[in-house]
């Protein structure tokens, strides 16, 4: 086996097990920087919801419930709950994965009742109120699923419609009656603003930066073992072929050999410069001999 053979074999193996060990800790650091990129997606539309929330209780609910209109028909655009989601819903068309909801435990909408996951969520942020948001995976029927929530508390607005139902508008007591959505306390964790996203999202996310990085840590590899290839032909087995092919024409009795040219002075010049120093003291006693 040629030389340069073994040293192509050689830098495989090296290459090749570096190359495994870094696309390990390279996948594993790509899924937690995706799965936080989705994170921070979802921070950003619970602030954006959060924001329309505000914005309907303290400026257009006041408006709206001088309207004559809601004295008889209850406008849902009253109630930061329904303005949040329907924000969401329209910006759900550029992130389709994603998916909000405004759960309570007590809601006044039975639409917006907390299912038994999202209970478990809400009673975690009552026991901790100096939490802000909860980050956690689940198992749904389509997979494991991403979720980001965040506590909802009952502000002075709030208690406008939920305290007793004797103070909520009479419209809304007609649609949804005066069993459900009443009874909240001042700054009491009532539900929770979650965001879902299938865990396919980040993985997908890591998976494209991943392929990217195996192909440039391949084409790094192939173009290296190239350069090394080129650098250990011309620098080690083109001298020692010089060298091997002299000594082939002195061993033939070629006379007017001439000596190898040395550049340099590593280790190829110094069996080049002992050869030529070889071949002198060779071709001495050659003719020492003839003379005798």
């Amino acid at each position: 086996m040629k030389l340069l053979i073994k040293f192509n074999l050689i830098l495989v193996v090296i290459f090749g097990a570096g190359g495994l060990l870094i696309a390990q800790f390279a996948y594993s650091f790509l899924i937690g920087n995706a799965r936080r990129e989705v994170l921070e997606e979802a921070e950003l539309m619970i602030a954006s919801a959060t924001s329309v929330r505000d914005y309907t209780a303290t400026d257009l609910s006041p408006l709206l419930q001088q309207n004559p209109r809601h004295r008889v028909r209850f406008l849902a655009e009253t109630i930061p709950f329904y303005g949040a989601t329907t924000t969401f819903n329209n910006l759900r068309k550029n992130y389709p994965d994603y998916s909000y909801k405004e759960s309570a435990l007590n809601p006044t909408n039975p639409d917006d009742r907390a299912s038994d996951w999202e209970s478990d969520i809400i009673h975690n942020l009552r026991d901790h109120p100096n939490e802000t948001e909860k980050v956690g995976e689940r198992e749904t029927p389509n997979g494991m699923s991403l979720y980001l929530a965040k506590p909802i508390r009952v502000t002075q607005e709030c208690l406008e419609c939920h305290s007793v139902p004797s103070a909520a508008p009479s419209a809304m007591l007609a649609v949804y009656g005066s069993a459900n959505g009443f009874g909240w306390k001042k700054d009491e964790v009532v539900g929770a603003q979650i965001i879902s996203v299938p865990m396919a999202v980040p993985v997908e996310v890591a998976d494209r930066a991943y392929h990217r990085l195996l192909f440039f840590l391949i084409l790094t590899m192939v173009l290296a073992i190239l350069a090394i290839d080129a650098g250990v032909y011309w620098f080690v087995i083109r001298p020692l072929k010089i060298v091997s092919d002299t000594a082939d024409r002195v061993s033939r009795g070629e006379k007017d050999v001439p000596p190898i040219k040395i550049k340099g002075k590593d280790e190829i010049a110094t069996v080049a410069s002992s050869f030529n120093r070889m071949q002198v003291s060779l071709a001495k006693a050659l003719k020492m001999i003839e003379e005798q």
